[in-house]
């Protein structure tokens, strides 16, 4: 990240508008010139827009001199520690995991958690979390990071995981917790 520019007093600031993909939104951010933006992270709320389910979308702001048009390149998206502990209920297990997969333009970090309906033996739990992490590294593999926030935010994603882990054990809730790009072109660090 570039070091940030010290701004005077003197100096006037304004609002420069920012495109964001995926939520189809303007953000405007205060500064006082486009480049010291550059490299900025940017954290969207997605709460209302997802009727109640509280994702959090992180960008970073990227500068083109070029075009002199800011453009947020997504970094990561997160569930809301306060929607999975409204979910949780006693009687339940849970099942979590963690895992590198490779996306067609990036290697990302997928933490998927699930919730089963009653208690499960240990043996149930293990295959859960193993027929999880084999359909999302497949999925992965054929789709781009793009596409995978938006099946994650448009809720098919996680659809399609929770009818195959039905045969298995049906879920209370299935969810991807974190999806986090590590490197990539999704990406541009200076």
């Amino acid at each position: 990240m570039p070091p940030q520019k010290i701004v005077s007093k003197g100096v006037k600031r304004s609002f420069y508008e920012v495109n964001v993909p995926l939520t189809n939104t303007k953000v405007h951010l205060y500064s006082s010139d486009k480049e010291s933006l550059n490299g900025r992270i940017i954290k969207l709320d997605l709460t209302r827009v997802l009727k109640g389910k509280s994702f959090e979308l992180s960008y970073r702001v990227v500068y083109d001199p070029k075009s002199e048009n800011l453009e947020g390149k997504p970094i990561s998206i997160m569930l809301a520690q306060s929607f999975i502990r409204r979910m949780v209920r006693r009687g339940t297990d849970h099942v979590e995991d963690s895992f590198e997969a490779e996306c067609k333009d990036s290697k990302t970090i997928v933490k998927p958690f699930m919730i089963t309906r009653n208690k499960v033996s240990r043996a149930v739990r293990k295959e859960l979390r193993e027929q999880t992490k084999k359909y999302l590294l497949d999925y992965m593999k054929a789709n781009s990071v793009q596409e995978v926030m938006s099946d994650m935010m448009a809720n098919r994603l996680q659809k399609s995981l929770s009818l195959r882990l039905k045969k298995i054990y049906p879920l209370a809730l299935c969810e991807i917790r974190i999806f986090e790009i590590v490197e990539g072109k999704s990406i541009i660090q200076d």
